[in-house]
Protein backbone atom coordinates (compact mmCIF):
# COMPACT_ATOMS: atom_id res chain seq x y z
CA UNK A 1 0.00 0.00 0.00
CA UNK A 2 3.12 2.56 0.47
CA UNK A 3 4.20 1.45 -2.33
CA UNK A 4 0.80 2.13 -4.41
CA UNK A 5 0.74 5.49 -2.61
CA UNK A 6 3.97 6.54 -3.67
CA UNK A 7 2.83 5.89 -7.40
CA UNK A 8 -0.48 8.17 -7.03
CA UNK A 9 -2.58 5.13 -7.42
CA UNK A 10 -3.98 5.64 -3.59
CA UNK A 11 -3.96 8.83 -1.46
CA UNK A 12 -3.12 7.54 1.91
CA UNK A 13 -1.50 4.87 4.07
CA UNK A 14 -0.23 4.20 7.72
CA UNK A 15 1.56 1.32 8.22
CA UNK A 16 1.95 -1.72 10.81
CA UNK A 17 5.53 -2.18 10.70
CA UNK A 18 7.28 -2.51 14.43
CA UNK A 19 3.49 -2.81 15.95
CA UNK A 20 2.61 -6.39 14.44
CA UNK A 21 2.43 -8.48 17.81
CA UNK A 22 -0.06 -5.53 19.31
CA UNK A 23 -2.88 -6.08 16.94
CA UNK A 24 -2.37 -10.15 16.01
CA UNK A 25 -1.35 -11.35 19.46
CA UNK A 26 -4.48 -9.71 20.94
CA UNK A 27 -6.64 -10.79 18.06
CA UNK A 28 -5.78 -13.87 18.73
CA UNK A 29 -6.41 -13.91 22.39
CA UNK A 30 -9.62 -13.10 21.60
CA UNK A 31 -13.47 -14.16 20.38
CA UNK A 32 -15.37 -13.32 17.51
CA UNK A 33 -18.47 -12.09 19.67
CA UNK A 34 -16.15 -9.67 21.34
CA UNK A 35 -16.24 -5.80 19.69
CA UNK A 36 -13.04 -4.15 18.87
CA UNK A 37 -12.47 -0.58 18.58
CA UNK A 38 -9.27 -0.17 16.47
CA UNK A 39 -7.09 2.63 15.73
CA UNK A 40 -4.77 3.14 11.96
CA UNK A 41 -2.71 0.46 13.01
CA UNK A 42 -4.58 -2.67 13.56
CA UNK A 43 -4.66 -4.07 10.30
CA UNK A 44 -3.56 -7.29 11.35
CA UNK A 45 -6.78 -8.50 13.87
CA UNK A 46 -9.13 -7.50 10.89
CA UNK A 47 -7.45 -10.14 8.73
CA UNK A 48 -7.39 -12.32 11.63
CA UNK A 49 -11.11 -12.01 12.26
CA UNK A 50 -11.07 -12.75 8.44
CA UNK A 51 -10.70 -9.93 6.33
CA UNK A 52 -9.89 -10.98 2.76
CA UNK A 53 -6.62 -8.70 1.25
CA UNK A 54 -8.75 -8.49 -1.35
CA UNK A 55 -11.73 -6.67 0.67
CA UNK A 56 -8.90 -4.35 2.85
CA UNK A 57 -7.51 -3.61 -1.03
CA UNK A 58 -10.78 -2.33 -2.04
CA UNK A 59 -11.06 -0.30 1.06
CA UNK A 60 -8.04 1.40 0.28
CA UNK A 61 -8.59 2.24 -3.50
CA UNK A 62 -12.25 3.41 -2.03
CA UNK A 63 -13.55 1.71 -4.79
CA UNK A 64 -17.01 0.63 -5.83
CA UNK A 65 -16.35 -3.07 -4.30
CA UNK A 66 -15.31 -1.45 -0.93
CA UNK A 67 -17.13 -2.56 2.05
CA UNK A 68 -18.07 1.71 2.85
CA UNK A 69 -18.73 2.26 -0.61
CA UNK A 70 -16.10 4.87 -0.70
CA UNK A 71 -17.36 7.02 2.38
CA UNK A 72 -14.23 7.14 4.52
CA UNK A 73 -10.35 7.63 3.97
CA UNK A 74 -8.25 4.64 2.95
CA UNK A 75 -7.21 2.79 5.91
CA UNK A 76 -10.40 3.57 7.77
CA UNK A 77 -11.21 0.15 7.87
CA UNK A 78 -14.19 -1.87 10.15
CA UNK A 79 -16.61 -4.37 8.97
CA UNK A 80 -19.97 -4.99 11.25
CA UNK A 81 -20.10 -8.52 10.31
CA UNK A 82 -17.05 -9.22 12.08
CA UNK A 83 -17.86 -6.77 14.85
CA UNK A 84 -15.30 -4.48 13.88
CA UNK A 85 -16.15 -0.38 14.49
CA UNK A 86 -14.95 1.62 11.81
CA UNK A 87 -11.51 3.49 12.13
CA UNK A 88 -12.45 7.19 12.97
CA UNK A 89 -9.69 9.72 12.29
CA UNK A 90 -10.28 12.14 15.70
CA UNK A 91 -8.07 10.98 18.08
CA UNK A 92 -9.20 8.84 21.20
CA UNK A 93 -13.39 9.44 20.44
CA UNK A 94 -13.88 5.73 20.24
CA UNK A 95 -12.49 5.48 23.95
CA UNK A 96 -15.87 6.46 25.36
CA UNK A 97 -17.70 4.29 23.06
CA UNK A 98 -15.87 1.17 24.07
CA UNK A 99 -16.75 2.01 27.82
CA UNK A 100 -20.46 2.13 26.70
CA UNK A 101 -20.25 -1.17 25.22
CA UNK A 102 -18.27 -3.16 27.86
CA UNK A 103 -21.11 -1.16 30.47
CA UNK A 104 -24.02 -2.69 28.16
CA UNK A 105 -22.24 -5.66 27.99
CA UNK A 106 -22.44 -6.11 32.05
CA UNK A 107 -25.85 -5.10 32.13
CA UNK A 108 -26.70 -7.66 29.63
CA UNK A 109 -24.91 -10.57 30.98
CA UNK A 110 -23.01 -11.00 27.58
CA UNK A 111 -19.60 -13.05 28.16
CA UNK A 112 -18.00 -10.94 25.68
CA UNK A 113 -15.76 -7.82 26.31
CA UNK A 114 -14.85 -4.53 24.26
CA UNK A 115 -11.30 -4.09 23.23
CA UNK A 116 -10.09 -0.56 22.55
CA UNK A 117 -7.17 0.17 20.90
CA UNK A 118 -5.72 3.42 20.84
CA UNK A 119 -1.80 5.21 21.07
CA UNK A 120 0.04 7.06 23.73
CA UNK A 121 -0.78 10.61 22.07
CA UNK A 122 -4.53 9.53 22.68
CA UNK A 123 -4.32 9.52 26.56
CA UNK A 124 -4.02 13.33 26.34
CA UNK A 125 -7.27 13.38 25.12
CA UNK A 126 -10.39 13.89 26.84
CA UNK A 127 -12.37 11.34 25.72
CA UNK A 128 -9.61 9.15 27.58
CA UNK A 129 -10.20 10.55 30.65
CA UNK A 130 -13.97 10.72 30.69
CA UNK A 131 -13.92 7.14 28.84
CA UNK A 132 -11.36 5.96 32.01
CA UNK A 133 -13.51 6.95 34.63
CA UNK A 134 -17.01 6.45 33.24
CA UNK A 135 -15.86 2.46 32.49
CA UNK A 136 -14.15 2.38 36.33
CA UNK A 137 -17.35 4.05 37.99
CA UNK A 138 -19.62 1.14 35.89
CA UNK A 139 -17.31 -1.43 35.98
CA UNK A 140 -17.25 -2.41 32.40
CA UNK A 141 -16.55 -5.38 30.52
CA UNK A 142 -14.04 -3.05 28.66
CA UNK A 143 -9.81 -3.55 28.22
CA UNK A 144 -8.29 -0.51 27.19
CA UNK A 145 -5.12 -1.46 24.64
CA UNK A 146 -2.68 1.29 24.33
CA UNK A 147 -0.06 0.73 21.97
CA UNK A 148 2.67 3.55 23.30
CA UNK A 149 4.86 3.53 19.94
CA UNK A 150 6.74 6.80 21.30
CA UNK A 151 5.54 9.09 19.29
CA UNK A 152 2.48 10.95 18.75
CA UNK A 153 3.05 11.54 14.92
CA UNK A 154 6.28 14.05 15.62
CA UNK A 155 6.32 14.13 19.32
CA UNK A 156 7.79 12.08 21.76
CA UNK A 157 6.56 10.64 25.02
CA UNK A 158 8.44 13.00 27.30
CA UNK A 159 7.18 15.41 25.64
CA UNK A 160 3.22 14.70 25.96
CA UNK A 161 2.89 13.78 29.62
CA UNK A 162 5.06 14.07 32.84
CA UNK A 163 3.69 10.42 34.42
CA UNK A 164 5.50 7.89 33.87
CA UNK A 165 3.99 6.78 30.80
CA UNK A 166 -0.02 5.19 30.30
CA UNK A 167 -0.41 2.69 32.67
CA UNK A 168 -0.09 4.93 35.70
CA UNK A 169 -3.29 6.83 34.64
CA UNK A 170 -5.33 3.68 34.93
CA UNK A 171 -4.46 3.38 38.59
CA UNK A 172 -5.45 6.55 38.82
CA UNK A 173 -8.70 5.94 37.83
CA UNK A 174 -9.20 3.00 40.02
CA UNK A 175 -8.01 0.42 37.12
CA UNK A 176 -5.86 -2.37 36.93
CA UNK A 177 -3.11 -1.38 34.53
CA UNK A 178 -0.08 -3.63 32.97
CA UNK A 179 2.82 -2.25 31.28
CA UNK A 180 3.73 -4.88 28.80
CA UNK A 181 6.38 -5.77 26.17
CA UNK A 182 4.45 -4.64 23.06
CA UNK A 183 6.93 -6.35 20.65
CA UNK A 184 6.54 -9.52 22.10
CA UNK A 185 3.67 -12.46 21.11
CA UNK A 186 3.49 -14.18 24.26
CA UNK A 187 3.71 -11.08 25.99
CA UNK A 188 0.80 -9.64 24.55
CA UNK A 189 -0.89 -12.70 24.28
CA UNK A 190 -1.14 -13.87 27.85
CA UNK A 191 -2.56 -10.63 30.02
CA UNK A 192 -5.19 -10.15 27.03
CA UNK A 193 -6.47 -13.56 27.15
CA UNK A 194 -6.85 -13.23 30.83
CA UNK A 195 -8.71 -10.45 30.83
CA UNK A 196 -11.59 -12.02 28.42
CA UNK A 197 -11.52 -15.13 30.37
CA UNK A 198 -11.87 -12.98 33.58
CA UNK A 199 -14.50 -10.39 31.98
CA UNK A 200 -12.46 -7.55 33.61
CA UNK A 201 -11.42 -4.09 33.25
CA UNK A 202 -8.03 -3.28 32.40
CA UNK A 203 -6.00 -0.90 31.18
CA UNK A 204 -2.75 -2.71 29.27
CA UNK A 205 0.54 -0.24 27.87
CA UNK A 206 1.94 -2.20 25.04
CA UNK A 207 5.64 -0.45 24.68
CA UNK A 208 6.34 -0.94 21.28
CA UNK A 209 7.84 1.13 18.62
CA UNK A 210 6.46 2.53 15.17
CA UNK A 211 9.52 1.49 12.44
CA UNK A 212 7.80 3.36 9.80
CA UNK A 213 6.78 7.05 9.09
CA UNK A 214 3.52 7.70 11.19
CA UNK A 215 1.71 8.14 7.71
CA UNK A 216 2.56 8.64 4.28
CA UNK A 217 2.32 12.26 4.61
CA UNK A 218 4.83 11.74 7.43
CA UNK A 219 9.04 12.38 7.06
CA UNK A 220 9.95 10.35 10.49
CA UNK A 221 14.00 12.08 9.69
CA UNK A 222 12.75 15.36 10.87
CA UNK A 223 12.08 14.23 14.58
CA UNK A 224 14.22 10.64 15.06
CA UNK A 225 17.85 9.45 13.90
CA UNK A 226 18.33 6.58 12.04
CA UNK A 227 20.25 5.10 14.99
CA UNK A 228 17.35 5.07 17.17
CA UNK A 229 15.19 3.13 14.34
CA UNK A 230 17.99 0.34 13.74
CA UNK A 231 18.10 -0.44 17.77
CA UNK A 232 14.58 -0.89 17.45
CA UNK A 233 14.54 -3.05 14.41
CA UNK A 234 16.49 -5.97 16.49
CA UNK A 235 12.98 -5.53 18.86
CA UNK A 236 10.69 -6.18 15.48
CA UNK A 237 8.10 -8.47 16.91
CA UNK A 238 8.07 -10.81 13.76
CA UNK A 239 11.45 -11.63 13.72
CA UNK A 240 11.45 -11.78 17.25
CA UNK A 241 8.88 -14.66 16.36
CA UNK A 242 10.09 -15.97 13.68
CA UNK A 243 13.52 -17.01 15.72
CA UNK A 244 11.49 -18.56 18.22
CA UNK A 245 9.41 -20.64 15.76
CA UNK A 246 13.29 -21.62 14.41
CA UNK A 247 14.37 -22.58 17.45
CA UNK A 248 11.46 -24.56 18.44
CA UNK A 249 11.45 -26.50 14.73
CA UNK A 250 8.84 -25.06 13.57
CA UNK A 251 9.95 -22.58 10.82
CA UNK A 252 13.01 -22.30 8.53
CA UNK A 253 14.11 -20.26 5.78
CA UNK A 254 12.72 -22.59 2.72
CA UNK A 255 9.19 -21.87 4.28
CA UNK A 256 10.04 -18.49 5.00
CA UNK A 257 10.19 -17.78 1.47
CA UNK A 258 7.65 -19.93 0.37
CA UNK A 259 5.36 -17.80 1.95
CA UNK A 260 6.61 -14.72 1.04
CA UNK A 261 6.23 -15.57 -2.56
CA UNK A 262 2.50 -16.69 -1.84
CA UNK A 263 2.15 -13.01 0.16
CA UNK A 264 3.33 -11.05 -2.83
CA UNK A 265 1.69 -12.94 -5.57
Amino acid sequence: MVTLQRQGTITFEMSSTGEEACSVASAAALEWGDWLYPQYREVGFIFWRGMSIQDFVHQMFCDQCDLKQGRQMPNHFGSRVLNVVTVSSPIGTKIPHAAGCGYAMRLEKDPHIAVCYFGEGASSEGDFHVGLNFAAVRSSQTLFFCRNNGYAISTPAWRQFASDGVAPKGSAYGIEAQRIDGNDFFAVYGPVHEAKRKRKLILIEAMTYRLGAHSTADDPSLYRGEEEVQRWREKDPILRLRRYLEKQGLWNDLEEQKWKQTVQQ
